[in-house]
């Protein structure tokens, strides 16, 4: 026992003598926000196959709580919980000099917000022309305006036991396989007044079956890629952006879905069916005052898999107003409209208008 409590007074030292060295600035901060809205939905989204109008008044899922920690000049971190509660943001940050390295759960090189649309959760028009992929745990290294990162993957299974055709009546077993990380990069520059940003993503998979008595087997690959670009232009008061994006498979790689069509592989029976999509964004706004901004945005996306009659796809558009009431205090009513166009069998997915307003105070 005395060895015990020599022991403890020994790290108690240690401890004391370090924790200078290891002494952080932490810099809190937090977001309340509340959304109203109104939906006006069609008969096809609506239940009994019948219009139908609701309020949605309720806390936003992205109200946040956190704190930005610095170290040292070289070294900092950040975490950030949000209301659910959720992880939304722990990483640690190294300068090298010339060269960051960052560990932990941050969004991805593959995530742009030029749209600042505030329905739905502050949705910005992600699944709807937006370009979105998450915060996701990665390692990311930072060279200037270039980045690259390894990312943790995303695998949905594109099809279950009961859907592999060739073992029917037969116990099946299905296995997901992954041997490498996503893999993001990006590249941010400017000309003149002009923000442009390029980025690309990659991640593989396979999904595996097998008859569990027999052990006979065989596997689909599940391969997933996205290029996009971001430009954003200030002229004074006035801002305008646009992103755009072109990939296959993008649903099975964590796109943003949202009001968006269905990006993700799907199965025939015996083979993968590949699905292509794009989408873009158009954004204008303009700053009255330091009180006053008015924005409007519009966003579409289509994706087309392999096999299907039609191709599916949906469009969106709204236009708000910031209203600020003082320091960290505002609102934003909106009004929008969603058509999401017709699925790939050629069935209408219906549509519905949107008018309300988020209230939000940061502090």
């Amino acid at each position: 026992m005395k060895k015990l409590f020599v022991l403890l007074g020994a790290v108690a030292l240690v401890v004391a003598f370090t924790a200078p060295t290891f002494a952080a600035e932490w810099s809190f901060y937090g977001s309340a926000r509340i959304q109203t809205w109104w939906k006006d939905v069609s008969k096809e989204l609506g239940p009994n196959n019948d219009t139908d109008l609701d309020l949605d008044h309720s806390l936003q899922g992205n109200s946040r709580i956190g704190a930005n920690v610095k170290v040292s000049d070289n070294l900092r971190g950040r975490f950030e919980y949000g209301s659910g509660p959720n992880l939304r943001l722990l990483f640690g940050e190294y300068d090298f000099g010339g060269f960051k390295l960052q560990v932990g759960q941050d969004y991805t090189p593959l995530n742009w917000f030029p749209s600042n649309q505030v329905y739905d959760g502050d949705n910005d028009m992600l699944g709807t022309g937006g370009v979105y992929n998450g915060r996701r745990a990665m390692i990311c290294g930072k060279f200037g305006g270039f980045k690259i990162a390894l990312v943790q993957p995303n695998t949905p299974e594109i099809y279950s036991a009961a859907e592999a055709s060739d073992f029917v009546g037969e116990p099946v077993g299905t296995d997901i396989d992954v041997v490498f990380p996503m893999i993001q990069a990006s590249y941010r520059f400017k000309m003149g007044g002009l923000d442009l940003e390029i980025a690309g993503g990659y991640q593989t998979y396979k999904q595996e079956w097998y008859i569990i008595s027999t052990g006979e087997d065989t596997d689909d690959t599940i391969d997933s890629y996205v290029l996009a670009f971001n430009a954003m232009y200030n002229m004074g008061p006035f801002y305008f952006a646009a992103d755009g994006w072109y990939g296959k498979n993008v649903g099975n790689m964590g796109w943003a879905s949202g009001q968006g069509p269905n990006e993700f592989a799907d199965f025939d029976g015996n083979d993968v069916l590949d699905n292509d999509a794009y989408g873009f964004l158009l954004v204008a706004a303009f700053s009255l005052s330091d009180m006053l901004k008015f924005e409007a945005g519009y966003g579409y996306a289509k994706a087309d898999l392999d096999d299907a009659d039609e191709e599916d796809d949906s469009q969106g558009y709204y236009l708000n107003c910031t209203i600020n009431l003082a320091k960290g205090v505002f609102i934003v009513p909106e009004v929008g409209h969603f058509d999401l166009g017709d699925d790939f069998n050629g069935n209408d997915e219906g549509d519905f208008n949107y008018y309300g307003l988020k209230w939000q105070i940061n502090f």
